[in-house]
């Protein structure tokens, strides 16, 4: 079966955007961002692998879930199909247009259970933090891209979801001199 992984980055304070869903104050730079462009090239947009000369070969994602949010930068400035080497999926619950690539769902669990029993490599959930919660439950692996900052406020990991303890057991941690940890999770089981 195929798992889902959380690929985020995040502040200290469990946050992976502004208030406003901003995410401009996690850096770009530093020498976290070799594994970054080669480890985790699937979750890269195209634009960005052209840019830096980076090519996806979707060994560890074929398929990525997003929440309306996340897609929205990229379609502000003109990117109609950011991961199109990917399976795109935008959860929303209103009518939207997107490009003919990026498929639609207004039922992210049952899409996500489905995509669990296709065959295929990894599924990546981009964000944000209110699809992640109500993807808790779905959630095989977390892969955190703690950053050195604190946000006090923001778009939080797992959103407004309630109260319903969730165990992972921590399977690599890799400090960088940036600063950034990359904390990498599995669901116990």
């Amino acid at each position: 079966m195929r798992e889902v992984t959380y690929y985020v980055a995040t502040t200290l304070d469990g946050c992976i955007a502004a208030p406003d869903g901003a995410f401009d104050a996690f850096p770009i730079e530093g020498d976290h961002m070799h594994v970054l462009m080669h480890e985790y090239a699937d979750a890269i947009p195209v634009h960005v692998q052209q840019a830096v000369g980076v090519e996806a070969d979707r060994s560890r994602f074929d398929t990525v879930v997003m929440g309306w949010r996340t897609l929205t930068p990229a379609l502000d400035v003109g990117i109609p199909s950011p991961y199109a080497h990917l399976r795109q999926i935008v959860a929303t619950r209103h009518e939207r247009e997107v490009d003919a690539s990026i498929e639609r769902t207004a039922d992210p669990v049952a899409t996500v259970r489905a995509l669990k029993r296709e065959p295929g490599s990894g599924i990546w959930l981009a964000g944000g933090g209110e699809l992640a919660g109500a993807l808790l439950p779905e959630i095989d692996r977390l892969v955190l891209k703690v950053h050195p900052l604190a946000f006090g406020s923001g778009i939080r990991l797992f959103g407004d979801a309630g109260y319903d303890p969730t165990a992972f057991v921590r399977t690599a941690v890799r400090p960088f001199e940036s600063g950034v940890t990359i904390l990498e999770l599995e669901r116990r089981r």
